[in-house]
């Protein structure tokens, strides 16, 4: 029988939330780094199949136990949470700075927020429409801002890390509505049950493995095995229990903090970044705090929309 829905941990949750912002926020650097050796789908795929064979004792011991019924939701998980996105942040990666695409990523509250009102049911407050607009307005300034590096002003790229806040969006609204009662480790070990496979199937079109091969990609390939195991890993099961400690909103809050980390580690490795970013992002968190201050009841109440509508 699987387990119920976790009692809320405020103080657990926290933790969880600063320590998967380090380990998100090292993501960029790493897929940045990664692609001087491996092309787009080595990377996007590559990181997915690591992660696959990292749950692989999990999946044997645990995903019998997840009702079948559920295997449609972890489907959706799978491609909005993991799949589509890395394949979309690899390809940003090859033109955006780590620093950026961090900055941008921190949308994702908000398409979370915007796309539970409209497609699951949530209620909506005339605040966080105001930090929704204040959000995309700061997304603005980031990318039509005067470049940074070898970035271009209106660099479409940067549509691309868009994109996949709104699957992010799509995936925590998903896990919350259709999941939150698995056990985070079953349900995160479930969606590369179908993750594993499709990565596999990419690579086999590219050199990967031989690249691997290769002594002198020692350091790339460590770099992708780090991006794998603890970005697309570990990172998975944080932020799964940090949606049943808190709320879905509360979980996609972690791009709250990620910024921060792309941008230590956008300096440390020599990226510049210039004043119309930090305004730009201090509008994005400026309508992030308005979206979360917004939700603060609707959040501590543990979802009750979902929790009473869990089918």
């Amino acid at each position: 029988m699987e387990s119920p829905i976790p009692a809320k941990n405020p103080v657990q949750a926290w933790l969880l939330l600063i320590l998967l912002a380090l380990v998100w926020g090292s993501s960029f650097i790493l897929i940045k780094k990664s692609l001087h050796t491996f092309g787009v789908t080595e990377v996007a795929a590559g990181r997915l199949f690591c992660a696959s064979l990292f749950f692989l004792p999990i999946i044997f011991k645990n995903f019998r136990k997840i009702p079948t019924d559920r295997y449609p939701y972890l489907l959706i998980s799978a491609l909005t949470g993991y799949l589509i996105p890395a394949f979309l942040f690899a390809q940003a990666g090859t033109r955006l700075n780590s620093s950026l695409s961090g900055m941008l990523n921190s949308l994702s509250p908000l398409c979370t927020l915007l796309l539970g009102v409209l497609f699951f049911g949530q209620s909506g407050r005339l605040v966080q429409s105001v930090g929704i607009v204040l959000g995309l307005v700061g997304s603005s300034l980031l990318i039509f801002s005067p470049a940074t590096g070898h970035l271009d002003v209106a660099d479409p790229y940067a549509f691309l890390i868009l994109g996949a806040t709104v699957l992010y969006g799509i995936n925590i609204n998903t896990i919350v509505r259709h999941l939150s009662h698995l056990p985070a480790l079953t349900m995160t070990a479930g969606t590369f049950v179908f993750i594993g496979p499709m990565a596999f199937l990419a690579l086999l079109t590219t050199d990967l493995f031989q690249k691997i091969a290769n002594p002198a990609n020692l350091q790339p390939t460590g770099f992708l095995f780090l991006l794998g195991i603890f970005g697309s890993g570990l990172a998975s099961v944080l932020f799964n229990r940090i949606v049943q400690l808190s709320s879905g909103l509360f979980a996609a809050s972690v791009t709250y903090l990620i910024p921060i980390v792309a941008i230590f580690w956008g300096i440390f490795d020599h990226e510049t970044i210039n004043l119309q970013h930090y305004v730009g992002m201090a509008v994005i968190l400026s309508g992030i705090y308005l979206v979360n201050a917004a939700s603060i009841k609707f959040d501590v109440s543990g979802l009750k929309f979902w929790k009473s509508n869990p089918s």
